[in-house]
């Protein structure tokens, strides 16, 4: 379908870092095929008249129990266009800084696609995000993280490149 046609979805995600500056990113694959994984930042899609913090925040919560959370400003944004489960998937993302000291995880509000296509959580620091061989998104993230750290967050948000895949 078209962007004219569909809406792009709405999305809120967090960059959530711990005392030691390591970021928390969610393991999926898709529904049917575990081989074909990757690693995100947690978040998901607006509902109803939420604005995106709220929605951060919430999808925080459901995929990973974290509630101790100290919401930061907006980095970055993006618009991406992917295949999952079936179907394609066109979206408008924020990514929210957020820090926290709750580092123990526990996806108690999965959907039942993502209970079915999210493998678990890992905290990494941005040397091993670096020196990682597997598949994250956004594709630039180790690159974004490094820049993040050295410098601090962005005065306004930054439009990151449109990724196709």
């Amino acid at each position: 379908m078209s962007a004219e046609a569909q809406p792009l979805r709405r999305v809120a995600r967090v960059v959530l870092l711990d005392p030691q500056d390591r970021i928390l990113l969610l393991h999926g694959h898709e529904p049917e095929d575990t081989a074909d994984d990757w690693w995100f930042t947690p978040g998901g899609g607006l509902e109803g008249d939420e604005t995106h913090e709220q929605a951060a925040l919430r999808e925080l919560m459901e995929e990973t129990g974290i509630t101790e959370v100290e919401l930061g400003p907006a980095l970055w944004q993006r618009i991406c266009s992917f295949p999952f489960a079936g179907r394609r998937w066109d979206q408008d993302e924020r990514y929210f800084l957020a820090r926290t000291s709750q580092t123990s995880t526990q996806a108690t509000g999965l959907t039942e696609l993502e209970q079915r296509s999210v493998a678990g959580a890992r905290w990494w620091t941005c040397q091993e995000l670096t020196e990682a061989h597997e598949t994250v998104y956004p594709t630039r993230l180790a690159e974004l993280l490094r820049r993040l750290l050295d410098e601090g967050p962005p005065s306004r948000p930054e439009t990151l490149d449109t990724e196709i895949v």
